[in-house]
Order: structure tokens, then C-alpha cells, then sequence
């Protein structure tokens, strides 16, 4: 059974382990990667961010944040990434439904998150949570993305 909890100090040794893995596997690490990974509560908890795990019996096999943006009350949810070996099983879903839900619960006026229209599995899932697509500004963050999509809270 997977259990999901927020951020601990003792944990951000698996942020950034599962997170520079899930790059190397599918993309590359970009410096902003990399300088947001090795300090997570420098860049995600400190700015009013939240980092949760997927926790299975005494080892983290998940991760994904939240990050606050320019944009009162909307996060970029970010960061998300399982263990090689427990893919496959929806922890990743289960971590995004638990974004979402939490969003909810804290009056978010919504999510927001960049992605590659190479992963095809992962854009069809946030389609399924109700995320749409919009523009990418030409400043992103992040040169890997090519799509950038939303889900708005009433």
C-alpha cells in the first residue's frame, strides 16, 4: 500500500536521487534541474512550496512538488518522478491525484505544468485529471518542454 506524505529534510536525498535518474532516463539534467534538486527547501519549501513522497513500506518510490508561481494561488506542479522498479503500478497518478486534491483543500486557484509531448502516457494522464494545454512562453524555464498545460479551480 502506498502511503503519501509531505517533505521531510531526511528525504531530499530520494528527491534528488529519483529526479536526476527519471532525466537521465528520458531527457537530460539542465543547471536549473540540477540547482533546484540539491536544495529543495532553498527553491520549493521556503517560497511556501510542497514536496510529497509515495512511501511503500520504508522506501520512497515517488516524489513531485509544488511549486508557487508568478500567478497568485497557482502552483506548477513539478518534480514528479518514480523508482524504475515501481513503474507501472500508478504512483505517479497517485501522486498527482494527491496534488490536486491537496490544491483543492488549500484554495489553489490552480496547477500548472510543463511537459514533452514525447510522453505520451504522462500528457494522456493529465488530460484525464482535467489539465488543458496552453501556450509555452517563450521564456520557459525549461528547454526539454514543448507543451505547457493547466487545471483551473473555481
Amino acid at each position: 500500500m502506498i502511503k503519501i506524505i509531505s517533505f521531510n529534510k531526511q528525504y531530499s536525498k530520494d528527491f534528488y536521487e529519483l529526479n536526476i535518474e527519471w532525466l537521465k532516463t528520458y531527457f537530460y539534467v539542465e543547471p536549473f534541474d540540477e540547482e533546484v534538486l540539491s536544495k529543495p527547501e532553498l527553491y520549493i519549501i521556503d517560497k511556501g512550496g510542497h514536496i510529497f513522497f509515495a512511501k511503500l513500506d520504508n522506501e520512497i518510490v515517488g516524489t513531485v512538488a509544488l511549486m508557487p508561481t508568478k500567478a497568485d494561488g497557482v502552483f506548477e506542479l513539478t518534480k514528479m518522478a518514480v523508482s524504475p522498479n515501481h513503474r507501472g503500478y500508478k504512483i505517479g497518478q497517485q501522486l498527482m491525484q494527491h496534488c490536486i486534491d491537496f490544491a483543492k483543500q488549500s484554495q489553489f486557484k490552480g496547477l500548472m505544468l510543463y511537459s514533452n509531448t514525447l510522453l505520451e502516457n504522462a500528457i494522456y494522464i493529465y488530460r484525464k485529471h482535467g489539465f488543458i494545454e496552453i501556450p509555452v512562453e517563450a521564456n520557459s524555464p525549461y528547454k526539454r518542454s514543448n507543451i505547457k498545460m493547466e487545471l483551473k479551480f473555481l
